[in-house]
């Protein structure tokens, strides 16, 4: 008999019957978050359980980083993702019995993530191990409209006889967690990492508050609940100590009745506010839950969701499979940001504890354009975060002895959190990737008050920094050396071209915010001397290109390096850093992820389409994809190209990265940006989306195993949809003013009436190859 697997269903995420060994991913899968508090998918019963976690974002604890030697400008402090208090435990003892379903027998079990409703449901059937049968239904969210609450709805049915029944609702902190590292530093930090300051309980309700040792942070969680049985017989006691509250139900249940709690949890934290006031925080919050009461809250996540799927769904005719994982992906990126509100985007989300709970470049490049066309505040408040930690940048600019505003490779608040410097510091284009982000965002919906409060500042602070690390060559040619680009297996290199290139529309971006807001620019202390320098830099950047192969070559000398021996390298050396030296891999022509290849996606208007076409069949044969960032690029691309079949492949492999474990880690959380690159494989790859300097265009096609792709977005308050069939596009305004957008290079006016056009055949090139062993597994639809 098959084990346990997902259902493919096109609104939900199915898990039927019961596997103990995959309970690490299912609880990565399962997990619900609305940006600001998120719920691995743990069992109610707390046990068994892979790896329990409740997050707050931004909530971590610091520590020390450890170096054999250290140098000047070297970060001091790590920050890691803290497991704050599990408000999630409803334990159930039947007949003095523990509900564990390691024992007994679970004669029915499935679990559902609904992407419409916006819940975690379960179902079981659970025999104890001496023949007593019940019932638990349960039904938890993470409100988007409620920030800071969170509930379950738990419901137990005896299903022979009178049973006598006890519910243990807790709040528990410090649980333990079995360390993911053999740095001591680090699990020393995760050891019981908080610290009590209050713990109380009366009638239904208990609340605990809690701060970390090192960083200092403050966070309090509270619970009330909700009873609900045709008995009178219950009895009910509630405590509460330091990490411990604990309200326990006991009641006699007869056959036919049901047991019914309803657990309403709230959560808060800050670095400056007092305990009190955090107390006082989630007290309020859960007043207004339980105003709402739980069928209100089901109903605001309902409507929340059908207005984001209004907004940002896409249909896909032709692979099942695959259309439940592109909306299993939209859900995961709404989770990751939905409410953020001023935090980080983690790579992880609210899902895990990978990568410690970090943000990176991932955000701007890969999670913040499907949020600025689908859901606008959620990408504008991700901005607001960077905005809020420019000080941070100023000063670790200074440190670097540069100019400008450096920000940090990895963080969690602002500050640099990478040890290794030549794939962390060294990557300064995550500079030009937030100014990027911050110019779509500004295209896309126009925001001025956002553009003088925030966008401004951001442009100068990051172009005065590329003022600052590069210089004009004797040749009068501008020159950034000594950076690393997105492709982390070629670090510390001279005119990486996807930087210089996003650093030119960085620092014209910049001249040109400062000129359209003068008064401001003067405040910042930019006169038209120094914008006039950041066009002439811009106007001068090096962009190499190599005329014998008619290539762009990655960064200077790339492609005068040898080769990596892909034939001689066995599958189960993949990922590569993990099984070779840094000095082999820097020094050969191989690839970790797209680099040169995302410069042809985001910088599209800088290439021709015969350079485009040289460049992805040139990086295809480099790149092994032992990132997951990777493969929605290489889709993109290759749909640009006319590969389709190929872009079709990769699409699957980002869509698909976490349902089907690809890189084996899907236990430490999901893999946010993949996700967010299922979308923009689906809308830049094959709907051939741009968005180069606010023009929006497209170019759509599709792969011959599909029928159909639909999508909508909105643009500057305005509603569109797509529709690509094989041999037309169709063009529809949905909402909002009429739009001018070009197809296939064709300009048109969408206004009221539906523009519908045909698709022109793909560009034919040669096949691309790539790296032995390392071709994307072949599609086939399911």
């Amino acid at each position: 008999m098959d084990k346990p697997s997902y259902e493919i269903s096109p609104w939900q995420l199915r898990w039927r019957g019961l596997d103990l060994d995959a309970l690490r991913r299912t609880e990565s899968t399962f997990a619900l978050a609305n940006g600001h508090i998120g719920l691995r998918g743990t069992f109610e019963e707390g046990e068994p359980r892979g790896l329990p976690g409740t997050y707050l974002n931004g909530f971590y604890e610091q520590r020390r980083l450890p170096y054999a030697e250290a140098g000047y400008g070297f970060p001091e402090d790590g920050q890691t993702v803290v497991n704050v208090t599990d408000g999630k435990i409803i334990r159930l003892l039947v007949e003095d019995e523990p509900l564990d379903m390691r024992y007994g027998r679970a004669l029915e079990h499935e679990r559902v993530l609904d992407f419409r409703s916006g819940t975690l449901r379960r179902r079981t059937v659970w025999e104890s191990p001496t023949g007593r049968r019940v019932r638990i239904t349960s039904e938890r969210l993470v409100s988007f409209t409620q920030r800071a609450i969170a509930a379950i709805n738990y419901s137990v049915e005896p299903l022979d006889d009178k049973i006598q029944l006890v519910v243990q609702s807790d709040l528990l902190a410090n649980e333990p967690v079995v360390s993911r590292t053999a740095d001591p530093r680090v699990a020393a930090a995760l050891d019981k990492p908080l610290i009590s300051d209050h713990a109380s309980a009366r009638g239904y309700r208990a609340v605990l508050a809690h701060h970390t040792r090192a960083s200092d942070l403050r966070m309090a969680a509270a619970m009330d609940h909700e009873l609900h049985l045709d008995e009178d017989n219950i009895r009910t006691e509630i405590k509460a100590e330091d990490d411990l509250a604990r309200l326990t139900v006991a009641a006699d249940v007869p056959k036919g009745s049901k047991l019914t709690l309803t657990k309403y949890l709230a959560y808060g934290w800050s670095s400056k506010r007092s305990s009190p006031a955090l107390r006082s925080q989630v007290d309020a919050a859960l007043v207004g839950a339980l105003q709402t009461g739980w069928d209100g809250l089901l109903a605001e996540q309902r409507s929340f969701l059908d207005e984001f799927w209004d907004t940002a769904d896409i249909e896909i005719e032709g692979d099942a499979e695959l259309q439940q994982a592109v909306r299993f992906a939209l859900f995961h990126v709404l989770q990751a940001g939905a409410r953020g509100e001023t935090r980080a985007i983690p790579a992880k989300g609210l899902t895990g504890p990978g990568y410690d709970g970090h943000a990176f470049w991932d955000t701007e490049s890969f999670v913040l354009p499907v949020l600025t066309y689908t859901i606008p505040d959620a990408a504008r408040d991700a901005l607001r975060w960077r905005y809020s930690t420019l000080d941070k940048a100023r000063a670790r600019a200074r440190t670097l002895c540069q100019e400008g505003a450096a920000f940090p490779w990895r963080s969690i608040n602002g500050e640099e959190c990478s040890g290794y410097w030549p794939a962390g510091t060294a990557a300064f284009h995550i500079n030009a990737d937030i100014a990027d982000a911050v110019m779509r965002y500004l295209y896309a919906t126009q925001d001025k008050p956002f553009e003088s409060e925030c966008a401004v500042e951001l442009l100068v602070e990051t172009a005065r920094l590329w003022m600052s690390i590069g210089h004009h060559d004797t040749h009068g040619r501008f020159r950034i050396d000594g950076v690393t680009g997105p492709d982390e297996y070629t670090a510390v290199v001279d005119n990486n071209v996807y930087t210089n290139l996003m650093a030119r529309r960085n620092l014209r971006a910049a001249a040109a915010v400062a000129e359209a807001n003068p008064s401001l620019a003067h405040d910042l202390g930019v006169d038209t001397e120094e914008a006039s320098r950041w066009r002439d830099a811009a106007d001068d950047m090096v962009v190499l290109y190599d005329k014998e192969l008619k290539v762009h070559p990655q960064s200077e000398c790339f492609t005068d390096h040898a080769r990596w021996d892909f034939h001689t390298t066995p599958a189960e050396n993949y990922p590569l850093l993990l099984n070779y030296p840094y000095f082999d891999l820097y020094r050969k022509q191989v690839v970790k992820q797209a680099d040169l290849v995302l410069a042809l996606h985001l910088c599209g208007d800088e290439f021709t389409p015969e350079e485009k076409a040289r460049n992805f069949a040139y990086y295809e044969a480099l790149t092994v994809r032992d990132s997951s960032l990777s493969a929605c690029t290489q889709a993109v691309m290759a749909a640009e190209v006319g590969h389709l079949e190929l872009a079709y492949d990769y699409f699957a492999e980002a869509a698909l990265t976490d349902l089907h474990d690809l890189h084996d880690n899907v236990q430490n959380g999901l893999h946010i940006a993949s996700l967010a690159g299922a979308w923009m494989a689906a809308v830049a790859g094959f709907g051939g989306m741009r968005d180069h300097h606010g023009k929006l265009t497209f170019a759509p096609r599709l792969p011959p195993e599909l029928t159909k792709i639909a999508f909508r977005m909105t643009f500057r308050g305005s509603k569109i949809g797509v529709e690509i069939r094989p041999e037309r596009a169709a063009y529809r305004l949905y909402s909002g003013e009429p739009l001018d957008l070009s197809h296939h290079g064709d300009p048109f006016t969408l206004g009221t009436e539906p523009v519908i056009l045909p698709i022109p055949g793909p560009p034919d090139h040669p096949t691309p190859q790539q790296p032995h062993g390392r071709a994307p597994t072949r599609r086939r639809p399911r």
